[in-house]
């Protein structure tokens, strides 16, 4: 009889010894283009991007990571070389490199791929600004690259997009390049402050710019099962959003934590851990779970909270951080 402990010893063997996970996940039909966005910061949006690709690559998976945030903390994350003048995401988006051009495999994790982040991109907004069909220019890098929506053998399964936490254009252009969106939310009192602001955006880019952008996944982070204050944001949240809310959420962990700063993710720093089996388990059931047919509308997409949403009842700031 499999146990928490089973799986955990299992998982932390398999991964030491550089195996994959015995159980492979079934390849989605297309690639999944997922845009991983919340302005607000502090919500676990980098740390959930890494650590779900890293999970997904380690069921069989072929996956690829798109640092579009400046800090370029996605790309220290997973051990990829970032410094100033390697061939990165800013050259793709202003200087119009093709993508497969900037693109380095992991050297942890087999069949995971990144395109790094450079300081260069923090000046890349005002760039953009000038450029003919700004907000599209990550849409037609994606579009360019021969294992992107491909029928090949070799293509992505998931592409994942780590957006900064700002509404600029950067994270415009990955709205308008992807075609679901996960949400990390923070179960903490502040969870849904602002997020109405981000889901009015996704509306409008749907209406003029890309129709057929969803909300597909809510991922619940930072849970601590020991306080009622998590347990209420978590009922809230779920309660709003209803089941593009993942079952498993992700819990308070140090290990988790701690992976980035030795240029790792939980997934191999510590791979029998509690946030490492949680990120497991959270990429299980996005794998598992129906994908939104394309151009169609989604009858359960969330819509954006009311000023009042949150679960205390208090007013929300809207458009703070």
């Amino acid at each position: 009889m499999s146990t928490p402990l089973a799986r955990s010893v299992e998982h932390e063997l398999l991964v030491r010894r550089g195996l994959r996970i015995s159980a492979p996940l079934p390849r989605p039909g297309r690639t999944r283009v997922m845009v991983v966005a919340n302005q607000k910061g502090g919500v676990g949006k980098t740390t959930s991007t890494v650590n779900v690709a890293a999970a997904l690559a380690q069921h069989g998976l072929r996956v690829l990571v798109i640092d579009l945030d400046p800090q370029g903390n996605a790309s220290t994350a997973l051990a990829i070389e970032h410094h100033r003048g390697t061939p990165s995401v800013y050259d793709a988006l202003v200087e119009g490199v093709p993508l497969k051009d900037v693109v380095q495999p992991s050297p942890e994790i087999e069949g995971l791929f990144v395109v790094p982040a450079t300081i260069d991109l923090a000046g890349a907004e005002i760039e953009l600004v000038s450029l003919v069909a700004r907000e599209n220019r990550l849409r037609r890098a994606l579009v360019g690259h021969p294992q992107v929506w491909s029928e090949e053998d070799d293509r992505f399964d998931y592409v994942l997009i780590d957006c900064p936490p700002s509404l600029g254009l950067l994270t415009l252009n990955a709205l308008v390049a992807g075609e679901e969106m996960l949400i990390p939310i923070q179960a903490e009192y502040y969870a849904l402050e602002g997020l109405g602001q981000l889901l009015e955006t996704v509306e409008m880019v749907k209406a003029h710019l890309n129709p057929g952008l969803s909300v597909s996944t809510i991922l619940l982070t930072m849970y601590d099962a020991r306080t009622r204050l998590s347990a209420g944001v978590a009922e809230e949240v779920r309660t709003h959003f209803g089941p593009q809310v993942l079952p498993t959420a992700i819990p308070r962990s140090v290990r988790i934590s701690e992976a980035p700063s030795y240029g790792q993710t939980v997934m191999t720093y510590d791979p029998g851990s509690p946030g490492a089996l949680s990120y497991l388990e959270a990429a299980r059931e996005m794998a598992l779970r129906a994908v939104v047919a394309d151009g169609h509308e989604d009858s359960n997409a969330p819509t954006a909270p009311s000023s009042g949403i949150g679960w205390t009842g208090g007013q929300g700031r809207g458009g703070s951080q």
